[in-house]
């Protein structure tokens, strides 16, 4: 006796979804973080979310980055405006971060998915 009845995607079904092929582009090159805080809520990033890093990515102007500053890994959108980078939050209740020269600064990779339950 069947309990329920079949799902039209069955006849659909050619392999499994893979979401390492569909969401990394660099395998040897990516990582994944955690998110906690809430600096970048109007990005879409949430505390809990899991995010995708591709460290081979250039941090071009308005990406969205994770990136250490004096120690602290922090995720925040870059501005690059001349000389000048710019570390934005996402959330008017945070200011946004200058780096200046005696700052121990680095990008470590783009974030190019955020992954968050509903």
């Amino acid at each position: 006796m069947v309990a329920g009845f079949p799902s039209p995607a069955d006849d659909y079904i050619e392999n499994q979804l893979d979401l390492n092929r569909h969401l990394i582009k660099h395998p040897a090159a990516t990582f994944f973080v955690r998110v906690k805080g809430d600096s970048m809520i109007n990005a879409g990033i949430h505390s809990g979310d899991i995010l995708i890093v591709d460290r081979s990515l250039e941090a071009a102007d308005k990406k969205v980055v994770i990136a250490i500053i004096d120690g602290e890994l922090t995720v925040k959108r870059i501005r690059v405006k001349g000389r000048e980078i710019h570390l934005l939050p996402e959330n008017p209740d945070y200011a946004p971060t200058l780096i200046q020269g005696e700052m121990n600064f680095a990008v470590w990779g783009v974030v190019t998915t955020v992954i968050h339950a509903l």
